[in-house]
């Protein structure tokens, strides 16, 4: 099973590539190590999310769902909106100002959910934190 590390404020969560959707695991295996900030969604519920502006995947939609679980990892590609990664925390129906998203499921975390909301909360009442997307130390590159 092929993990991502996803580090936040700090906090580390384990998380594990999604079978179905081969194309974006493979687009985010080649961008690790991936650091940046994540924000609190303003549409979208209980989320968080890093823009990406017009950042190209080239990604076509893949186990694309606008209902995220909490603990899922979406990659929106871009189109009606901006390139994004969304981490729901809570319920959450990932939107725009244009309206419904549906992103790439791409991720589910599997270890540390239980203090995933906490740090949503926190994101939204602080503000923007430091994120980073790698694989364990060790590990190598190979194919979700």
């Amino acid at each position: 099973m092929d993990i991502v590390l996803i580090t936040i404020a700090g906090q580390q969560f384990r998380a594990r590539f999604e079978a179905a959707a081969p194309r974006t695991s493979a687009a985010l295996l080649r961008m690790l190590p991936y650091r940046n900030k994540i924000i609190h969604v303003r549409w979208s519920g209980e989320a968080c999310w890093i823009p990406m502006g017009d950042y190209d995947l080239a990604l076509p939609a893949e186990n694309a769902t606008a209902y995220p679980a909490p603990g899922q990892v979406l990659i929106y590609p871009g189109g009606v909106s901006e390139t994004e990664i969304l981490i729901a925390y809570g319920p959450a129906h990932f939107a725009s100002k244009a309206g419904t998203l549906a992103g790439n499921h791409v991720l589910t975390i599997i270890e540390g959910l239980d203090a995933l909301a906490v740090l949503g909360r926190r994101v939204l009442w602080e503000g923007a934190q430091d994120i980073e997307l790698a694989l364990p130390p060790g590990a190598g590159a190979h194919n979700p």
